[in-house]
């Protein structure tokens, strides 16, 4: 994966002058300078220009950073990123694909002829040609594959053999294991002229003979030590995943551990490839992303927001809110069986908002944090009812408080039974909120769901549904109506 990788930014920009703009960009000012030139590069694609202005355009590209670069094609559409790409230079151009998300990808292919299409996907390691597969239709992505050379092709099929939630879709199958007999002198040779097939080199998987992994070296480790002595001898415990592991608690629990790599190993413990850093960044990265968005109740865009089409954004949304809405139904259906209840006390319906909204927002945060918590691997679904122990007096105690507020207030505006109604229900809704919050994200990973999809949306709704069945099963017992 290649979505969170950071280019190195450059020097300052230097000042560009043509015919027909002058372009001065200071480093004092490098937003302003961006902002800019991101509209002289869009009036120039969006005219019929001629030669001369084509090429101010390609004199002007070169002005700009890779950062810049990067920054200016997520903020143009498709069709215009994609002209935009045609006035790279052609190194400059495949490090600006390979540090674009997946999906930003395969929008772009679509857009891009089809020899530089071909050129992209032969330059980009196995592991990030999966992910953008992934991203695309199958026949686009059968005929791409069958592009590539016969080494290339094995490589990324090895990766695309695993599942697609699994770590071993995300290692690097370009490896560099050393042998566990080998001198220091001898692997330092093997190195040195294998280098550049591998991913990394600073971090070393150990294998014996039969290529089980038997430990690890980083190349400092290896650089320093004695020449003679067998690499068995100098190398360390491996730290090592299955390939068939989680990719997201893999990634999570790998990252805290500051290695700049690991091996990966299939069942019988044979390396099989290398995770790195910069990937495992990218695991926790979408899949916080994906949390965040379907929380919010949408799907994720998997692209920038400029560059994403508008019916993809349509479509993002509007399963989410047919089905939310759908589901408010069971509120106004609640409303309905107690009209009368609200014909005899008006007042009753003053609070509504401020109940459903408490109700909402207390099972938000606690579904929130729990959401999170599972993603850390601080709560397990073993630990389903330690987590509604510890919610239902948290919830308790945040609807003592808010109940008491209610209490004083109702009734030193109206009169103590009111008083009664608001902070008693203030206090139940509170608590089965919470409840409520706390325990449907672990019950959606049991069932093997996303538990950001029983987050938010869902939990709002079924608390505002429930919240006001209290609150008039409350009033109608208080109250006597």
């Amino acid at each position: 994966m290649t979505s969170s990788r950071k280019p190195e930014d450059n020097a300052g920009t230097p000042a560009v002058s043509n015919t027909t703009y002058s372009v001065q960009v200071p480093v004092a000012d490098e937003r302003h300078a961006l902002e800019k030139i991101e509209k002289i590069v869009g009036d120039q694609l969006n005219t019929q220009s001629d030669s001369s202005e084509l090429y101010n355009l390609s004199q002007l590209l070169e002005t700009l950073t890779l950062r810049e670069v990067v920054h200016l094609v997520e903020r143009l559409t498709v069709h215009h990123a994609a002209v935009l790409f045609r006035f790279l230079e052609k190194n400059t151009a495949l490090k600006v694909f390979e540090t674009l998300e997946a999906g930003h990808q395969a929008s772009l292919i679509r857009a891009l002829h089809e020899r530089e299409v071909i050129d992209f996907f032969e330059k980009m390691d196995p592991d990030d040609r999966a992910s953008l597969m992934d991203e695309l239709p199958a026949k686009i992505a059968d005929k791409l594959l069958r592009t590539l050379d016969k080494t290339e092709r094995d490589l990324t099929g090895v990766v695309l053999g695993y599942p697609p939630d699994s770590i071993g879709r995300y290692m690097s199958p370009e490896l560099l294991p050393i042998y566990d007999d080998m001198t220091v002198q001898s692997a330092l040779d093997y190195i040195r002229q294998h280098a550049h097939e591998a991913e990394t080199i600073y971090t070393l998987p150990v294998v014996d003979r039969t290529r089980h992994l038997v430990g690890v070296i980083s190349f400092r480790e290896l650089y320093t030590a004695q020449l003679t002595v067998p690499v068995g001898e100098v190398m360390g415990k491996a730290i090592f995943a299955l390939a068939d592991d989680n990719a997201e608690s893999t990634a999570r629990w790998f990252l805290p551990l500051d290695l700049l790599a690991m091996p990966i190993v299939d069942k019988e413990h044979r390396l099989v490839g290398i995770l790195t850093v910069d990937d495992a960044h990218d695991i926790v990265e979408s899949a916080d992303t994906e949390d965040v968005a379907r929380s919010g109740g949408h799907e994720p865009l998997g692209q920038p927001y400029l560059a994403t089409p508008l019916i993809r954004l349509v479509k993002s949304r509007v399963v989410w809110l047919m089905i939310l809405a759908l589901s408010a139904v069971l509120t106004v259906h609640v409303l309905d069986i107690f009209e009368g209840t609200l014909q005899q006390a008006v007042v009753l319906a003053l609070f509504i908002p401020l109940l459903t909204g408490t109700g909402g927002n207390t099972g938000n945060q606690a579904a929130t944090t729990v959401t999170r918590a599972l993603a850390l691997g601080d709560v397990q679904t073993k630990d389903i009812a330690k987590v509604l122990w510890r919610e239902l007096r948290v919830g308790f105690g945040l609807g003592l408080l808010l109940g008491s507020g209610g209490f004083v207030l109702a009734a030193l505006v109206y009169h103590v039974p009111i008083g009664a109604v608001i902070g008693l229900t203030l206090l139940a809704v509170c608590t089965m909120a919470a409840c409520v919050g706390g325990i449907m994200p672990i019950f959606a990973k049991m069932i093997g769901a996303d538990p950001a999809v029983f987050s938010n949306p869902f939990i709002s709704t079924f608390c505002d549904a429930t919240g006001l069945i209290i609150y008039f099963l409350i009033a109608k017992a208080i109250l006597g109506i």
